[in-house]
């Protein structure tokens, strides 16, 4: 499994980026600073990292060079909200091996993501292959998914929605970050929608034991066993 690190002073978008990537099949990280960037380059040992210029301590453009200067050659994706060449070109000079700028679709994000690794030699397409919690089964290659061995009928916005709760099993998904990671962050449409798809999903999956999709009130929804009163 590729590693990635996700260096953004930002907590919102940085656990935004990560989670996309996460689900994608990659093993993430999170640096809110250039120093603790610099740092766990050596502990956690990236394969690429997504590097934000504009961080609270150093220039993100400064903490490539540092890298490069020590020797190390993992790759890095510039985020910025400038959009000038002279930014570009700077973010390239460094030694960044892409640039996207802000706002940008995770969606293309991820596919830059896939296209450095494949350039420098890294897994750009992870192996999803079967992931499970309790009696679900979800079969990426297969495109299936199954309960208790019995096969569920999904659309694929229900498959994608039920991936997403799974891949985050246990923890509590707020309705924005169910948009930004199944419809895409720069959705137009009303967040009731998620609340449709739940209801969905929840007849399907839930019909055939002990439910699994749970509401909570006021925050989100998550993947979980039923708690024993």
């Amino acid at each position: 499994m590729s590693r990635i690190l996700v260096v953004d002073d930002e907590p919102y978008l940085a656990d935004l980026v990560a989670t996309a990537l996460r689900y994608e099949g990659y093993a993430t990280a999170i640096a809110p600073t250039g120093a603790s960037a610099i740092a766990m380059t050596g502990t956690f040992r990236p394969d690429l990292i997504v590097l934000d210029v504009m961080l609270p301590d150093v220039l993100g453009t400064e903490v490539c060079r540092r890298l490069r200067q020590s020797g190390s050659d993992v790759p890095v994706v510039f985020l910025t909200a400038r959009d000038a060449t002279e930014d570009r070109v700077g973010g390239l000079r460094a030694g960044g091996d892409d640039y996207v700028t802000k706002p940008f679709s995770l969606e293309e994000l991820v596919e830059r993501v896939r296209a450095v690794l494949r350039r420098t030699g890294g897994r750009g397409e992870p192996q999803r292959g079967r992931s499970s919690f309790a009696d679900l089964v979800i079969d990426d290659d297969a495109y299936e998914v199954r309960r208790a061995g019995a096969l569920l009928d999904l659309t694929p916005t229900e498959f994608k929605l039920l991936r997403f709760l799974l891949t985050n099993a246990g923890r509590v998904m707020t309705k924005r970050q169910i948009l930004d990671h199944v419809w895409e962050y720069d959705f137009g449409g009303n967040d009731g929608v998620v609340q449709t798809y739940i209801s969905y999903l929840r007849r399907k999956v839930d019909a055939t034991g002990p439910p699994l999709i749970h509401t909570v009130p006021r925050v989100g929804y998550v993947l979980r066993l039923p708690r024993k009163e």
